[in-house]
């Protein structure tokens, strides 16, 4: 059992289905300092997961050839996962799953298949026939990362009326209408060619959000148009600092608004930092604030949780917290750090 003083949070990894691949782990909110509490065994890769709005129901996607998305029961007060099927995505590498607002459907971006999938969510939890599937098309001007489309998110807007998916492959965020459980192309932003749209982030307020573009590091932000499901860019910075010489290993990875709305972060493979940025409170646009070295290699994922931020290193199998100064947004390092084989997925939990 967990201590009055820990928050939970549930770790997707690149673990075969014979190993505990999901981890749910105990985050000291004091100190910093983490501990597992139980695995999950029966899922191959699952390097992406969602949690359902009353915390009864995670989804975690198997990344492999032949891709598959399925459903665990959480278990009340213990947090254990109970397995509830799965469903092929029909598409390789699924690397993302959300869910509507409502809690009606889950959305899966397939990055090898170049397919999106949208799965009916049963009463109790489970999934439902596949609802709709999408295939995108083209490529983009990096032959080595750009030669066949790759959706590397799908991120519902705050109606869950449309979804909104990031193609690495062909440079383009893409908006979808979610109608009786198809997806209907409403609308494509173009990025400048070669920046890799990776995963998005929306500020508190629902007026700005905030893309990370994995292939030449930077940051876009764009006036969020939620009535007519559109995107006008407002600015484009590097997620690096200004005196780095970005090299071939360099590519931007995860980002998130802190709840508060002030402050922006992004991470750095290659690079190997989380970034700070500040949020104008007027305008949305950001300006560079600071880099910590993530404590490991890697950093594909991280989250906030506790007034803490908890780095996961995928290459150096470790997770590592850092506390959130409230006025100045910045990380204190805790010391504290978690070896996790292949981390790669940080989702917090509220336990009903």
């Amino acid at each position: 059992m967990h201590q009055p003083n820990e928050v939970l949070f549930y770790i997707g990894t690149y673990n075969s289905k014979e190993e505990d691949a999901i981890l749910l782990g105990a985050l000291d909110k004091e100190t910093g300092e983490m501990r597992v509490l139980n695995g999950t065994k029966g899922i191959e890769n699952p390097s992406y997961l969602a949690l359902n709005r009353s915390g009864s129901v995670l989804y975690a996607v198997s990344e492999q050839d032949e891709g598959e998305v399925h459903a665990f029961a959480v278990e009340e007060g213990t947090g254990a996962l109970n397995p509830l099927g799965g469903r092929r995505t029909e598409g390789g590498a699924p690397c993302y799953v959300s869910i509507s607002p409502q809690g009606d459907y889950i959305f899966v971006a397939n990055y090898m298949g170049g397919n999106v999938n949208a799965f009916p969510v049963n009463t109790d939890g489970s999934l439902g026939e596949m609802s709709a599937q999408v295939r995108h098309e083209g490529s983009g001007i990096r032959q080595d990362r750009q030669e066949a489309p790759h959706p590397h998110s799908v991120i519902p807007d705050s109606t869950g009326g449309r979804v909104l998916v990031c193609d690495l492959g062909i440079d383009q965020v893409l908006f979808y209408r979610v109608e009786d459980g198809k997806l209907i192309t409403h609308r494509e932003v173009n990025l400048p060619p070669g920046a890799g749209p990776r995963h998005l982030a929306v500020h508190p307020s629902k007026q700005w959000i905030y893309l990370i573009n994995e292939l030449d590091s930077t940051i876009t932000v764009f006036a969020n148009d939620e009535q007519n499901g559109d995107l006008k860019v407002l600015q484009s910075l590097s997620s690096l600092p200004e005196n780095y010489t970005a090299g071939s290993d360099d590519t931007a990875a995860d980002i998130h608004v802190s709840p508060c709305g002030r402050f922006l972060y992004a991470s750095n493979r290659g690079h190997d930092s989380v970034g700070l940025f500040y949020i104008d409170a007027k305008t949305g646009l950001l300006e560079s604030g600071d880099w910590v070295i993530s404590g490991g290699r890697t950093p594909r994922n991280f989250t906030i949780i506790g007034g803490m931020l908890l780095a996961a290193n995928q290459n150096s199998n470790n997770i590592v917290s850092f506390r959130i100064d409230r006025e100045s947004g910045r990380l204190i390092p805790t010391g504290n750090e978690l070896e996790v084989t292949a981390p790669v997925c940080l989702t917090p939990v509220q336990l009903i």
